[in-house]
């Protein structure tokens, strides 16, 4: 569940790290009762941005995959590529 605190609880700088690395979620600041910032550990940052990362590869590889239709098998691209870049075929 998502915690909604509002800005004056800043202050305690402390007690917003605490919360935010035992959630592991970020937390709602509001300002006057409307939301107007984020706060999150940097682990939670790090993981929602690694997600997201994914979840753009995935996009993008879906949308080449429908504009060309092509699909390739994973073991002969590997063993191509190690060709190419490396001279070798490992096995």
């Amino acid at each position: 569940m998502p915690q909604i605190r509002p800005i004056t609880d800043l202050r305690n700088t402390n007690e917003i790290s605490e919360i935010c690395h035992a959630c592991s979620e970020p937390i709602f600041i509001t300002k006057n009762g409307y939301g107007d910032l984020v706060v999150m550990s940097m682990e939670t940052y790090d993981s929602m941005v690694g997600i997201a990362e994914t979840d753009a590869a995935i996009a993008e590889a879906e949308a080449e995959f429908e504009r060309d239709g092509q699909l390739f098998d994973a073991k002969e691209m590997l063993t191509s590529l190690r060709r190419k870049h490396l001279g070798t075929v490992q096995r």
